[in-house]
């Protein structure tokens, strides 16, 4: 009898918020729970077993020397490595410190911080070791999860579209809020995935899938600023769950100058 693929999801500096839509699949992941061996799941099950495993699935960013030692030893233990969510494929809205000092945020969050080991920023995974594959969102999609899982277990290269939020909002019929309200929106320059949520309820896009294919960023930035945004507007509309994405943190850093 052909042993399943043995599967293992592993957090690092994050919410869990990617891993729980894994657990979000419900009837779906019955169907996955037959499929493979859940080798390591500690937001499931703690039993924990060693490795090899045929596919890691990685939330979280980099922000210890802990963390970095540990990723390590899972690609060393894994024969394919998929980062899930913000914080793994882009350092999250933590690599907000890249762009300050990290010993004054410390001095001001805790009473003691000469008892907190960190590193100076936050960095995807993929800074570390090589990955497989990224997934992104914050959250990531259910749906697009299962697909990437699906193709890996296959030997196939996932489905995910790389077009602009701006394609989910002509499939659902959305009235464009920049065109129709002036109402700033990254959702020209940020990867689909949520299925246009923000845009559906007359909200702008804030760039929860971070960057698309080539999203030249410094054409949406002319058009807000055209229609009144400051550069401290620009700056902020860039630094939020995918600060450290180099699309965003460029066109960022170009409007900090």
């Amino acid at each position: 009898m052909t042993p399943r693929p043995r599967l293992a999801v592993w957090k690092l500096a994050s919410c869990d918020g990617c891993q729980l839509s894994l657990l979000d699949l419900e009837d779906e992941i019955l169907t996955l729970a037959g499929e493979v061996e859940l080798a390591y799941f500690l937001e499931a099950s703690s039993d924990a077993r060693e490795g090899p495993y045929d596919l890691s699935i990685v939330e979280g960013s980099i922000t210890t020397a802990a963390d970095a030692e540990r990723i390590r030893r899972v690609r060393a233990a894994s024969r394919r490595l998929v980062t899930i969510g913000a914080c793994a494929t882009a350092g999250g809205i933590q690599a907000l410190r890249n762009f300050a000092d990290v010993e004054d945020f410390m001095s001001v969050v805790y009473a003691s911080p000469e008892y907190v080991s960190t590193l100076a920023t936050s960095t995807p995974v993929s800074e570390h070791v090589k990955v497989d594959y990224e997934l992104h969102g914050c959250p990531i999609d259910r749906r697009q999860l299962l697909e990437v899982i699906s193709a890996f277990l296959n030997e196939r290269r996932p489905a995910i579209p790389s077009h602009s939020v701006c394609m989910e909002c002509k499939r659902r019929g959305n009235v464009c809020v920049m065109v129709a309200h002036g109402t700033a929106c990254l959702g020209p320059v940020t990867h689909a995935g949520c299925g246009a949520l923000c845009p559906s309820y007359d909200r702008g896009c804030y760039g929860c899938f971070g960057p698309m294919e080539d999203p030249q960023p410094d054409s949406l930035s002319r058009w807000m600023g055209a229609h009144g945004a400051g550069e401290l507007d620009l700056v902020r509309a860039y630094r939020t769950y995918n600060a450290g994405a180099p699309a965003f943190r460029e066109e960022s850093i170009a409007h900090e100058r």
